[in-house]
């Protein structure tokens, strides 16, 4: 039995050949590029229309995009939910011993 291969071009049923394959539109998004950095200027006037340009901007003005902290982000949230949920690195005792110190001066 023989395999059939069929697609669909505005709402009709085609059949093709098991060799085809689709034709790309010229903006098919399969490589888009620096499509998202066109026309971007910085905010004092520079020109970073591309990765490279905004990357040797980045370095130039000592800057990071966001992206760059998402390591450190997640560990200080890891250290905010261990304090809530274990406490801070004082005892109670350890509070209570400064008092006393203080109060004994």
């Amino acid at each position: 039995m023989t395999r059939r291969r069929w697609i669909q071009i505005n709402g009709e049923l085609i059949e093709v050949t098991n060799d085809y394959q689709p034709q790309m539109n010229n903006d098919s998004g399969a490589l888009w590029g620096d499509r998202s950095y066109d026309g971007m200027r910085a905010t004092d006037g520079t020109d970073i229309s591309s990765r490279s340009k905004h990357r040797e901007y980045m370095k130039a003005n000592n800057l990071a995009t966001m992206d760059d902290f998402k390591d450190t982000w997640a560990q200080a949230q890891a250290q905010r939910e261990r304090l809530y949920t274990q406490g801070g690195t004082f005892s109670r005792r350890d509070v209570e011993r400064a008092i006393s110190q203080l109060q004994n001066r």
